[in-house]
C-alpha cells in the first residue's frame, strides 16, 4: 500500500516556472524518495475490453534528477500517468542512513519504489544509470512491464572498454571523486557537455546544481563513477537477462553527439534488440530527453500509438497547451 505525503515545502531555490509538476514523497526502505505523479490522464476512461492508460516510468541517472524529464512529462501528461522518481539522495530525495548509493543499491531502492507504488501497467524510459538499473527491475519483474525506451545509456561490462575504464578510473578515482566532492565537477561540467542542441542558462543549471550543493550530497553522484567497472560482476548478469527484451516493444532513442555513449554502444543496442524501432536525434547530446524535448516526447508519443499502448480516446486527443512548458 502506498504511504505517499503530499508535497514539502519547496526548497528556495526550487524554480516552479519550470518544473510545474504533480509531486509527493513516499518512504521507501527508510528512504525519503521524492517523485513526479501527474496522475491518470483527462482521458483516461478508454472503452470496454481496452488496455489500460499506460503509466510511463522515467529513470534518470547521474548526476540529474526527475527535473531532466520535466519537459517530455509535460508533453505526455496528456496521454498516460508519468511518474519519476528521484535516486535516493539525487534531487529532492533523501538517502536512509547508511546508504552507499551503488548500483545494486539503487536498482534494489527503484525496485522497492515501484512495489510500494503498487506499479503495474508500465512503460520504463532509460536513460544513463537509469538504464542498467532499469533493465535489472524489467528482468526481474517482467510480468510489470508493457513496453521499454532507452535513452543514451547501456546494460553489460565495460571494465575492458578503455574508453570507459580510462574514465571510471580518473573520475572514480581519489583526484575525480575530490573534484566532484569539493566543486560539484559532474553537474558543472558533464551536464553542459551534455546537451549539444542547446545550451543551458543559469536559472536551468541551478536546477542541477542546488540539489547537490553540499559535499555531503554530492557523495552519490561521486560514487557511481567508479561503479562503472566495480559493478562489473552485476552488469553481467544484467547482460546476461536482456533477452527479456525480445518479448516487449522496444524504442531506442540515441543522441548522436553523446561523449559518454557512441555508435559503438548503440551498434550494441541495435544487436541485442534486434526488433527495436531505434530513432537517433541528429546533434543531440548525452542528455538528449532534455537537449531535444520536442522531438523526443513526439518520438515517445507516435511510438506508443503504433504499439497499441494507448486507448483510443488519448491516442486521437489533441495535445493541450496547458501541459506544455
Amino acid at each position: 500500500m502506498t504511504r505517499s505525503t503530499p508535497r514539502h515545502p519547496d526548497p528556495s531555490w526550487l524554480d516552479r516556472t519550470s518544473y510545474p509538476l504533480s509531486d509527493a514523497y513516499v518512504d521507501v526502505a527508510g528512504h525519503e524518495v521524492h517523485y513526479v505523479d501527474t496522475g491518470a490522464p483527462p482521458l483516461a476512461a478508454g472503452a470496454p475490453g481496452e488496455s489500460p492508460v499506460p503509466t510511463v516510468l522515467f529513470l534518470h541517472g547521474n548526476p540529474t534528477w526527475s527535473f531532466v524529464y520535466r519537459e517530455i512529462i509535460a508533453r505526455l501528461a496528456l496521454v498516460a500517468r508519468c511518474i519519476a522518481p528521484d535516486l535516493p539522495g539525487f534531487g529532492l530525495s533523501q538517502a536512509a542512513a547508511g546508504y552507499r548509493g551503488t548500483f545494486v543499491e539503487h536498482a534494489d531502492a527503484v525496485e522497492r519504489f515501484v512495489s510500494t507504488m503498487g506499479l503495474n501497467d508500465l512503460v520504463i524510459v532509460v536513460q544513463d544509470w537509469g538504464g542498467p538499473i532499469g533493465l535489472r527491475l524489467v528482468e526481474r519483474r517482467p510480468d510489470l512491464f508493457r513496453g521499454v525506451v532507452i535513452c543514451n545509456s547501456w546494460a553489460w561490462p565495460v571494465d575492458a572498454d578503455p574508453h570507459f575504464a580510462r574514465f571510471a578510473g580518473f573520475m572514480g578515482g581519489r583526484v575525480g571523486s575530490a573534484l566532484i566532492r569539493r566543486f560539484n565537477l559532474f553537474v558543472n561540467a558533464l551536464v553542459p557537455l551534455g546537451h549539444r542542441r542547446r545550451r543551458l542558462g543559469r536559472r536551468e543549471m541551478a536546477q542541477y546544481r542546488k540539489p547537490l550543493a553540499t559535499g555531503a550530497r554530492r557523495e552519490f553522484s561521486a560514487v557511481l563513477p567508479r561503479e562503472i567497472v566495480d559493478t562489473t560482476p552485476q552488469l553481467a548478469q544484467v547482460a546476461e537477462g536482456l533477452g527479456i527484451l525480445d518479448s516487449l516493444p522496444v524504442l531506442i532513442v540515441w543522441g548522436d553527439r553523446d561523449i559518454a555513449f557512441r555508435e559503438a554502444e548503440l551498434a550494441r543496442w541495435r544487436a541485442e534488440v534486434p526488433g527495436a524501432e531505434v530513432h537517433v536525434v541528429s546533434g543531440a547530446g548525452h542528455f538528449v530527453q532534455s537537449d531535444s524535448p520536442d522531438e523526443v516526447a513526439g518520438v515517445l508519443r507516435a511510438w506508443l500509438e503504433a504499439e497499441g499502448l494507448l486507448a483510443a480516446e488519448n491516442a486521437t486527443a489533441e495535445e493541450s497547451d496547458t501541459g506544455r512548458l
